[in-house]
């Protein structure tokens, strides 16, 4: 461990300072400042939806030396632009996380541009402020040394590993250990660390063993198709969709499959960094096979056809789904299989719980079939307690990115069974390794 001396004379033990913005017992606004003697950088800056955007704690854009980003979704990106309004700061990521935002991000200013304090300009310069990392490589910010490390979550995401003052900090973003049609799973191989931060998600939900769950999910919108129904499939666009596509094409589906919506944009980026996936040919077939929604004529003849139709946004908060279950989701052979995390509170959620949605401006009862598929792309809670007992060295864990007490959860199993320190911060706690 590293010693400085301070003026007096007096040893003092360096220290790295840890603070959570956001993201912290809650799922959104992702944000962590982490602070060296001479350099401070955020790894991730994100919103939360609500009825309106929220964001993470502020911090002055001065006191920022940069941003590290480990994935595109909003809840870890959305707020970035920020730091552009007067600034220029570095924005460190891979090339195709950093198309992937901009996608995501201009399509947020779009529809959400009311409340947002940036506009497309900010999103511009960020963009040019961008440098991409590529997985494994090291870089500089200061007395900060970083690299990028596989997250296995959607395409390009990564885990932050840093080194600085002879301290290791590892933040797992949103991390999945487990192979995917589309994705490797995250290795969890770290020489000793000294403090981990570590996503909680699904710390009280075990995921289906996924071939088992592929099979039943292709089995059951085969019979629903064979029978004449349509089966909506609301979905993210970047990552979830891409899996589901992947999944129809390895599983032989025969029937016609449709995609509409940002997927389209979100394909061409991620087919142009094919380096970043499993099986870059299975997505390449499954895309070509498929047919793409070319506009509202084109829409709303789909509707009333046979088939299983993939349509962001995959909690049913905008997007061409919305339309999609207003039309599907009034007969009862139809179905809508929801294969994406539902925060509480969204429609997706709502329709879950209740079977009830919003259908030309009231609230109804869904008459189509409602199931939910966890084709998560995050660690499950034996695959999290896997990836801790897996960590080298004595590191203090901080548990975020949990709703409904997950960080807690987390956080006690951490303590009680490995004997480690454990944390389920609070927004705005600073921390000391």
């Amino acid at each position: 461990m590293k010693i400085d001396y301070c003026i007096d004379g007096r040893k003092e033990m360096s220290q790295l300072q840890i603070r959570f913005l956001g993201g912290a017992r809650e799922v959104g606004r992702s944000a962590i400042a982490v602070k060296s003697r001479k350099t401070q950088v955020l790894l991730d800056y994100g919103v939360m939806f609500n009825h309106e955007p929220g964001f993470p704690m502020h911090i002055s854009p001065n006191d920022v030396d940069a941003i590290i980003l480990t994935h595109s979704h909003l809840d870890h990106s959305g707020a970035i632009p920020v730091f552009y309004i007067y600034k220029k700061k570095p924005l460190y990521t891979n090339k195709l996380t950093a198309d992937l935002n901009q996608l995501l991000i201009s399509d947020f200013i779009h529809l959400s541009s009311y409340y947002l304090p940036f506009e497309y300009i900010e999103l511009k310069s960020m963009m040019r402020n961008s440098i991409h990392v590529d997985f494994g490589v090291e870089e500089d910010i200061g007395d900060i040394r970083f690299q990028l490390l596989n997250a296995g979550h959607i395409p390009g995401s990564a885990q932050i590993l840093i080194d600085t003052e002879g301290k290791k900090l590892l933040y797992t973003g949103d991390f999945n250990t487990e192979d995917t049609r589309l994705l490797e799973g995250a290795k969890m191989e770290f020489d000793e660390l000294d403090a981990v931060i570590i996503e909680s998600t699904y710390a009280d939900e075990e995921h289906t063993e996924r071939l088992e769950l592929e099979k039943k999910f292709v089995g059951e919108i085969t019979e629903i198709v064979e029978r004449g129904g349509t089966v909506l499939v609301p979905a993210f666009g970047v990552g979830r969709s891409q899996e589901i596509a992947c999944i129809l094409a390895a599983q032989h589906f025969e029937y016609p499959v449709i995609i509409d919506g940002m997927i389209r944009g979100a394909n061409s980026i991620i087919m142009r960094n094919s380096q970043f996936l499993r099986d870059a040919k299975l997505l390449n077939d499954a895309l070509h096979s498929a047919h793409w929604i070319e506009g509202w004529r084109d829409r709303r003849k789909t509707a009333k056809k046979s088939g299983v139709i993939i349509a962001t946004a995959g909690m049913l908060k905008g997007g061409p789904s919305v339309f999609y279950i207003s039309k599907i989701g009034k007969k009862a052979q139809n179905a809508v299989f929801l294969v994406s995390y539902q925060i509480p509170g969204t429609p997706g959620r709502q329709l879950l719980d209740k079977g009830i949605c919003v259908i030309d401006g009231k609230m109804k009862k869904i008459k189509a079939r409602v199931g939910h598929f966890d084709f998560s792309s995050h660690c499950g809670a034996g695959e999290l307690k896997e990836a801790v007992k897996k960590l080298r060295g004595n590191p203090k864990i901080y548990v975020v990115h949990g709703a409904e007490g997950n960080c807690k959860l987390l956080a006690k199993w951490i303590s009680e069974e490995l004997g480690l320190k454990a944390e389920a911060p609070k927004t705005g706690d600073t921390f000391k390794i």
